[in-house]
């Protein structure tokens, strides 16, 4: 699937992590040269500086080939005009934005070119299911016809890898972490980052199920 991301906050490096990990082609623009610096290297995506309101910058990232774009900057007039743009102009199938406030909500439909509205409160799972039109998690990331799941755990107090680091966690095989959401922003899974209470690990794997995961960390 090929997945245009327009915003590299937080929320849209989640995403773009999580839907590269199921090798699927990403792309991820964004105005804030210094925020793709700090990005460079650490994600395996394709990054782009510019305004993703511009049609120019839209076709150089590839909107006219793209299955998906998400629009998800914090500003909800660039998530309408960019989601106007995705669908009148690239004719993009499927294109989801961004509500940053609720009171702005009923201008993300179809007239803007929105097909799904996402709250920006919705957990990070559903508003990749929801973006893609997938009913579960397993549907999400088979959209990428590479046959794999996608499982989140949490680490908490009591949990046995609590401090140690992540390169000493055994995982089932053919299982990677994608992204360690810490303190809300999303962590690089280093092998020598030590897992701390409070972190969300998102993995994707091939045949773990999640009591498998959940036995790894807990």
């Amino acid at each position: 699937m090929n997945v245009i991301i327009a915003g590299a906050g937080r929320l849209g490096t989640q995403i773009a992590q999580v839907l590269a990990a199921a090798h699927n082609e990403v792309t991820l623009i964004d105005a804030d040269d210094d925020r793709l610096a700090e990005l460079e290297g650490r994600v395996q995506v394709r990054l782009i500086a510019g305004d993703a309101c511009e049609p120019t910058l839209l076709e150089h990232a590839g909107a006219l080939t793209a299955d998906l774009l998400i629009a998800a900057t914090g500003d909800d007039e660039d998530n309408l005009v960019i989601s106007l743009l995705a669908k009148r102009q690239f004719s993009v199938p499927r294109v989801a934005a961004r509500v940053n406030d609720t009171d702005n909500a009923w201008l993300f439909d179809g007239r803007w070119g929105v097909d799904v509205a996402v709250p920006a409160a919705t957990p990070l799972i559903s508003l990749i299911e929801e973006a893609t039109g997938a009913t579960d998690t397993v549907a999400l990331l088979r959209l990428s016809k590479a046959g794999v799941d996608v499982i989140e755990t949490a680490i908490t107090p009591q949990s046995r890898t609590a401090g140690r680091a992540l390169g000493e966690v055994g995982l089932p095989e053919g299982t990677v972490v994608a992204t360690i959401v810490r303190d809300g922003q999303p962590t690089v899974p280093d092998p020598a980052l030590r897992l701390r209470p409070g972190d969300e690990i998102l993995l994707v794997s091939h045949n773990a199920t999640d009591q498998e995961i959940h036995a790894a960390f807990q």
